[in-house]
């Protein structure tokens, strides 16, 4: 196994390499997902103003200190209203939830403190039950204030933050612009998903796999090509890719040691800025990477559709990810113990699709997702996974009880 680079060595060469991309203003409804790139501050208060947590009546504290208490309801406040109502001893307003609590009150009596309530809110009622002062009165400012940071730069952006940044008054964010990612797929045997593949060849899985794994990890997808073992094609694929100005350029095949491998052959000059690698795991031994004299990062994924997905999670998702500015590069871990056993390449670490089976809440444990083994070539078999088993290089057989670290995906 000598001349193999660490998956670790592998992945801090590549993240050397990253330049973040840009910063960019977007609107909360399109920051799903996006690097926040300065913290959120507030422009409103939440609440913007004092409003009622429940539907009653606005009351004076000191009119229902001793239940029963009749009073008589001057007023009618619905949700949105802009009045503010004056009443006096003796006399309350109907009031919604939401909506402005009027200055001459200080409680709301819930319509279950009252004999009729909602079917008998108009005219007089009778309040049941005493209220103190503040009584389901949300106060404005007691959650946020303005000039208060609501979301920190770097977090980010799912539906809870985009949520509170608009409550707060925000209708601009300054987030990470999205990754542009190539996806070029290489192979004679290949052709455009949705074609009916003849005698001897394949549907290119793998640009369909690579491009939904792209967009997962944050980035956008200008451009993909399915090209056979040419060198001419590949390279104007990606030519293509540059003038699409991607910041990454990800292919799959034609890097390994076979007679056709195209990516090795078009990019074998010295100064292609590109290195092909072996790297201690399995699957995905084979790898290359590098920055074209055009700009691009280059990512040389192996063609086999296991290989090239788990690939991609080891080495081209946090690159995405720390382009975009992310602080969290690498999907989570469990440590879980297997509940079966079975046999491990020697000498590399192994990254095996796994399903977790969580039928005992205190115990979950982790097996492989498919019957068929760990090979490369397995993509139905992928079709179940959930995460990757990971077993360290230098463990030849997994029993099971082992603990081990897994990856979890989605």
């Amino acid at each position: 196994m000598s001349g193999m680079r660490e998956v670790e060595e592998h992945l801090a060469a590549i993240l050397a390499a990253v330049t973040p991309t840009g910063d960019e203003r977007v609107t909360p409804a399109d920051a799903q997902g996006r690097v926040l790139r300065a913290a959120v501050v507030a422009r409103l208060d939440i609440p913007a103003f004092d409003n009622s947590a429940m539907d009653g009546f606005a009351v004076r504290a000191d009119d229902v200190a001793s239940p029963p208490v009749t009073l008589r309801v001057i007023a009618d406040l619905p949700a949105g209203s802009a009045l503010d109502p004056s009443f006096g001893a003796g006399e309350a307003v109907r009031i919604m939830t939401g909506a402005p609590v009027p200055t001459a009150a200080d409680a709301i009596v819930p319509f279950e403190d009252t004999v009729g309530g909602l079917a008998d809110s108009f005219g007089e009622i009778t309040v049941t039950a005493p209220a103190r002062q503040g009584a389901f009165v949300r106060r404005r400012g007691v959650d946020v204030q303005v000039g208060d940071e609501v979301v920190p730069s770097g977090a980010v952006l799912g539906p809870l933050q985009l949520g509170a940044a608009t409550a707060a008054g925000v209708t601009d964010l300054v987030v990470a612009r999205r990754p542009r990612v190539a996806i070029v797929s290489t192979g004679d045997e290949l052709v455009m998903a949705g074609q009916t593949p003849g005698p001897g060849r394949l549907p290119d899985s793998n640009g369909v796999q690579l491009a939904a794994l792209a967009l997962e990890a944050g980035a956008e997808v200008a451009f993909r090509a399915v090209v056979p073992d040419d060198d001419a094609a590949f390279l104007a694929a990606i030519a293509g890719a540059v003038s699409a100005r991607a910041d990454l350029i990800v292919t799959s095949g034609g890097i390994s040691a076979g007679a056709f491998e195209v990516v090795k052959t078009a990019l074998a000059a010295p100064d292609s800025g590109i290195e092909f690698v072996r790297v201690r795991m399995q699957p995905g031994k084979p790898q290359a990477f590098g920055r074209l004299a055009a700009g691009p990062l280059l990512f040389g994924l192996p063609g086999n559709p296991v290989s090239s997905a788990l690939s991609f999670e080891v080495f081209v998702r946090p690159a995405i990810r720390a382009m975009a500015g992310a602080r969290d590069l690498a999907r989570p871990l469990l440590r879980l113990a297997a509940a079966s056993g079975w046999r491990t390449p020697p000498g590399r670490r192994q990254y095996l699709p796994a399903v977790i089976d969580r039928s005992d809440p205190a115990a979950w444990t982790v097996a492989p997702a498919t019957a068929g083994g760990s090979g490369s070539h397995l993509a139905g078999g992928l079709a179940r996974a959930e995460a990757y088993a990971i077993v360290p290089a230098d463990i030849d057989e997994v029993s099971a009880g082992d603990l081990l670290d897994v990856m979890l995906l989605g």
